[in-house]
């Protein structure tokens, strides 16, 4: 989350009729400031390249695959990503260099098990690089799908494996209608506290977001002040994110998408998980967590607005309706805060 004082809704609003938001806010470096706190990082699809110096077109040192966990040393100013005009920021790793947008950000947080949830059930949060979830409560059962850093998921039960001398939540997954098991020390239970609103003291209808689709920003505004300015990657070509007036009026928590009926076109994805979804549409355009890119500054999603889980959380808590804790997902139409997607070029 990044914020900015003194920058005014008059002062985007100038700036974004003049096409000139992006440029200006590159200057304030959001990407840098970001990647600076980031130690290790989950390769986030095979076939990324380390090279010996940060450039496409340097010697490639080394091919990662995926779901390796590397060590980020530092980082430095390279070439902008294919397609990114804002993210030069390259990761050093070991002796070499591999461009930021291609790893998620990682840590490794085991957590002390939980042996009881609500009846209603709880949100988890996974705090390690990845937990591959399983069809029982046993290290042996098979694997269901592998379930990553910072994606949440809806806790319904506790199990206790005597044998292995292992603790495991189930998993409820709405779209697949199953359940599954993940081990408890991979996830933290989501407490109430996590879920209050943010500045439920300021009137909704002082709330007000822009999504800018040319700049790829997303700025939150309380009346004239911003509270937030998050590099975004909206909907890439042929699933461009459509301008105009929208409602959040339809919120989860977590989502598993996907687009079965586009797979077999070549476009079709499954993530399971998606954290912090705030919907603003009736065909599914949200703000939402993303964990498998780190591209934000370039049109790349399905339609919706991908933002880092600190952002998607954010709008989830900032804007309404409020999603109670005991509650996976609402839908409110006729409500919620206004979401104005606008593009000079549309």
């Amino acid at each position: 989350m990044n914020l900015i004082p003194n920058f005014s809704r008059r002062d985007f609003l100038k700036l974004s009729s003049a096409g000139l938001l992006g440029l200006f806010l590159s200057e304030l470096r959001l990407e840098r400031a970001f990647a600076s706190s980031v130690t290790h990082a989950r390769v986030a699809f095979s076939g990324v390249d380390l090279f010996n110096q940060p450039s496409f077109g340097a010697n490639s040192l080394h091919t990662f695959d995926r779901d390796v966990v590397v060590d980020v040393t530092g980082q430095a100013d390279g070439d902008l990503g294919f397609g990114n005009p804002f993210n030069k920021t390259w990761f050093q790793i070991g002796g070499g260099y591999a461009y930021s947008g291609y790893f998620q950000p990682v840590e490794t947080n085991y957590q002390v098990p939980l042996y009881q949830v609500p009846a209603a059930g709880q949100l988890g949060e996974i705090t390690v690089p990845y937990s591959d979830l399983r069809v029982d409560s046993a290290y042996w059962a098979d694997h269901a799908y592998r379930a990553y850093y910072r994606t949440t998921h809806w806790v319904t039960d506790v199990a206790v494996n005597k044998y292995e001398k292992t603790i495991w939540y189930k998993i409820y997954d709405k779209h697949l209608d199953a359940s599954f098991f993940i081990s408890a020390q991979d996830m933290r239970l989501v407490p109430d506290d996590e879920l209050s609103p943010l500045s439920a003291d300021v009137p909704d209808a002082d709330k007000h977001i822009y999504v800018d689709t040319d700049a790829q920003l997303v700025t939150a505004f309380e009346g004239e002040k911003a509270v937030l300015i998050a590099r975004c990657s909206s909907g890439g070509k042929g699933t461009r994110t459509p301008p105009g007036d929208y409602l959040t009026f339809h919120k989860g928590s977590t989502i598993h998408m996907t687009n079965d009926g586009e797979v077999g076109a070549g476009r079709g994805y499954d993530l399971p998980g998606v954290p912090w979804v705030s919907f603003f549409t009736s065909t599914g355009i949200s703000f939402h967590g993303t964990y498998w890119h780190n591209d934000y500054g370039r049109p790349r999603s399905h339609g919706c607005v991908n933002l880092t889980p600190d952002d998607a959380k954010f709008i989830y808590r900032w804007t309404s309706p409020l999603v109670p804790p005991e509650t996976v997902y609402l839908y409110q139409p006729g409500s919620g805060t206004r979401v104005d997607v606008v593009s000079a070029n549309s």
